[in-house]
């Protein structure tokens, strides 16, 4: 792969120049104050009329700066490779959000980014230049080149992981990032690297996803990655199969080209953008002959000559090392009296780290977003009693790491001072949803709407019980799933149901979906649309329709198939009988959130422009 044209030989982010990559984790990606002026200059001539709308719009989303439904206002992703950030980082989306973003918030994403809403064009350069003196970046956030490399946030400190993917996983990033190869590939691209076979970052619906794996041959050890390929949600949705059970470190890049080499060359998937991804590729050749494509253009005189070694891009992770050398807490706080409260933090939401003394705290943030005030209260805790930097995760919540055990107290009572103390982590309380239609083209209903409507019901409901509560909910607000709520116990997607002349908002139900303990399987969805204001009712009946009947220690996905989905279809029936409107019913014609009666308003999807 020859550098990339747009930065030139010898420029940061070049292969000719390697050693102007930071070794520290929060600033993988390298910052070029060239790409900043492109920008501003690129809107001046599309605001001054110069350059046309879609001329412009393919330009904009390279750099991160994606439509929303709102005329005249943008969303502005910033990708955080493998969901690390630093305390500065934070520190900086707290001032840029202060100061452009009219919502005071900035939201966590399923696939570790942060999107701030609302920002007008003309200061959508300036916010990502001020971002970029923090080493963030939005390059490459949208549009169809590969998108922000996702990793598992107990990486390095979880057990049984074969070895850490976090320096390989960086290598990936700075090797592909940039490269002409994949700037305007069929579609988007997704990349995860998860730690062990748990694959907390949901390998298999990823186009291409890698497990470190250690392979024993004559008395040595040999590190590389289990590689799946052709995984992805949306409205057709695939599990990725087995590629490669075994890669060597040495050849995982080389794999990773030929894969994208082949998916560039797709001419025919780039006649119909719907069924663009990867996995109808794979799907339509099969695993088998996709391998065997895989392994013929391995044999390509593009190989010849080059350097697929990681180790000139690998990421040090020098600031956890020096968390380990960190002192203990001399007078650490600890409650004076039982704390049923705390308690279930530490139960719930705290993780012994496999290096002796020290733990990960699990924050829980509500819908994934954070206030300035939340993002620096956050930095600090960061700074003073934790490894240095944070990762966010998946479940949209962010991962404090290289805890002291002493700390963990003085960490809660912080986090409960910035409204962060909740526990419930990853469990059924901690409800998952996109933006929905408060921003999105493409979404139908206000999935974030719902997700507090359900969550209040959860509440009410006061749930004790151990196993209802590893439940997890998702909801979407359209059937591209970027909640992920084909994986979840109970999910949902955005739909609508004409009355008349007049539209419901509405959704439909996936039950049994799985992605927890690398056992990935989508749920089933029901013959049921049910309307949104009706939601929180069907969650309640499905919980207590399982903890009534259920066997003992029967998890839901276990009772789901037990029972049938017929018997939730059943339970959901009248739900999914649409009223006639009137006085008493012109609240189902409202969406959660909303004032306005609801209507469909779907524009055209920037996600694979």
């Amino acid at each position: 792969m020859e550098p990339s044209t747009e930065t030139g030989k010898g420029r940061p982010g070049s292969r000719d120049c390697p050693e102007l990559y930071e070794n520290v984790p929060g600033h993988i990606i390298p910052i070029i104050e060239r790409e900043f002026d492109d920008f501003e200059t690129e809107t001046t001539k599309f605001l001054n009329g110069d350059i046309d709308e879609g001329e412009f719009t393919r330009f904009r989303l390279k750099q991160g700066v994606y439509g929303q439904r709102q005329p005249d206002v943008h969303m502005t992703r910033i990708k955080l490779p493998l969901g690390e950030i630093t305390p500065d980082q934070m520190d900086a989306f707290a001032d840029v959000i202060e100061e452009f973003v009219p919502l005071r918030k900035g939201h966590i994403t399923t696939r570790q980014n942060i999107q701030m809403h609302h920002i007008p064009i003309e200061q959508a350069a300036e916010t990502i230049r001020k971002l970029g003196d923090a080493g963030l970046t939005s390059r490459e956030a949208c549009g169809n080149t590969v998108r922000n490399v996702t990793g598992d946030p107990w990486a390095g400190i979880c057990q049984g992981e074969a070895f850490d993917p976090t320096p390989y996983a960086s290598a990936f990033i700075r090797f592909f990032v940039r490269s002409d190869l994949t700037q305007l590939m069929p579609r988007k691209f997704k990349v995860v690297f998860t730690a062990t076979d748990e694959d907390v970052g949901i390998t298999r619906i990823h186009d291409l996803g890698f497990i470190p794996r250690i392979r024993s041959a004559n008395g040595t050890n040999e590190l590389g990655f289990s590689i799946w390929a052709g995984g992805g949600t949306a409205i057709m949705p695939r599990v990725a199969p087995l590629l490669y059970e075994f890669v060597p470190l040495d050849e995982y890049l080389k794999v990773s080209e030929s894969i994208l080499r082949i998916f560039d060359r797709q001419d025919d998937l780039r006649a119909n953008r719907a069924r663009a991804r990867m996995k109808f590729l794979v799907d339509r050749v099969g695993i088998d002959e996709f391998r065997r494509m895989v392994d013929e253009e391995l044999e390509g005189s593009w190989t010849e000559d080059r350097d697929f070694s990681p180790d000139k891009y690998l990421l040090i992770n020098e600031e956890e090392e020096q968390a380990q050398e960190r002192p203990r807490p001399e007078n650490s706080s600890t409650p004076e009296d039982s704390s049923p409260e705390f308690d279930e933090f530490v139960r719930s939401n705290v993780r012994r780290q496999r290096q002796q003394g020290f733990s990960s705290i699990d924050v829980k943030v509500t819908r994934g977003d954070l206030t300035p005030d939340q993002f620096r209260g956050l930095a600090e805790i960061m700074r003073e009693l934790c490894g240095g930097y944070a990762r966010v995760s998946v479940q949209q919540n962010l991962v404090l790491r290289w805890v002291h055990d002493e700390n963990a107290y003085e960490i809660w009572q912080r986090l409960n001072e910035l409204g962060l103390g909740s526990s419930g982590a990853q469990e059924i309380s901690d409800v998952v949803s996109c933006p929905g239609t408060d921003s999105c083209k493409l979404g139908i209903t206000s999935s974030m709407g719902l997700n507090e409507a359900v969550e209040e019901r959860l509440e009410q409901m006061a749930i004790e019980d151990p196993l209802t509560k590893k439940i997890h909910i998702k909801m979407s607000g359209c059937p591209n799933g970027c909640s992920q709520h084909h994986v979840a116990n109970i999910g949902f997607y955005g739909a609508a149901i004409k009355i008349g002349g007049k539209q419901v908002p509405a959704y439909i139900a996936h039950l049994g979906g799985s992605y927890e303990g690398g056992n990935v399987s989508f749920g089933n969805r029901l013959k049921v649309r049910m309307p949104a204001k009706r939601v929180p009712e069907a969650v309640e009946r499905f919980i207590t329709h399982y903890q009534s009947n259920r066997k003992e220690d029967e998890e839901f996905n276990d009772f789901v198939e037990r029972a049938g989905i017929d018997d939730f279809e059943q339970l959901a029936r009248d739900l999914g009988v649409p009223a006639q409107y009137d006085n008493k019913t012109a609240q189902e014609f409202i969406d959660w959130g909303r004032q306005e009666e609801f209507k469909v308003e779907r524009g055209e999807g920037e996600c694979a422009q």
